[in-house]
């Protein structure tokens, strides 16, 4: 079973590395989604909505909401920041019934990476 969770958030950012109009300063309101896979307790749940917001927002959302992207990940496209995310994430979202299974990042309403770690990246 998968159970996911969305955040929101705005940060600045340069592709230092690319050619062309990104290379210079300019923002982007994200779309993030978290996806754990696992089974549920016998309380019903995997895991607990608030809980794992607590932990997303600890450990990405409020590093990145209105920061510069550079600061943190020098090259800062949206497949490089996943990979960030995912390990910001994966130990923290890994329990005796639920593990990290996806991270999806929009960087425009209709443009997104989408990351399942290094096993199944190529």
């Amino acid at each position: 079973m998968l159970l996911s969770k969305e955040f929101k958030f705005d940060s600045a950012h340069n592709l230092v590395e690319y050619h062309g109009k990104c290379e210079k300063l300019h923002g982007h309101t994200y779309r993030l989604r978290v996806t754990i896979e696992g089974k549920p307790e016998k309380d019903g749940m995997i895991l607990d909505y608030g809980i794992l917001k607590k932990i997303v927002t600890d450990k990405v959302v409020s590093k990145v909401d209105h920061h510069y992207l550079n600061d943190i990940v020098p090259q800062s496209s949206t497949e490089n920041l996943v990979v960030w995310m995912w390990s910001e994430l994966a130990e923290p979202l890994s329990g005796d019934n639920y593990s990290l299974f996806e991270i999806k990042l929009w960087e425009t309403e209709t443009s997104f990476v989408t990351y399942r770690g290094d096993d199944n990246a190529e």
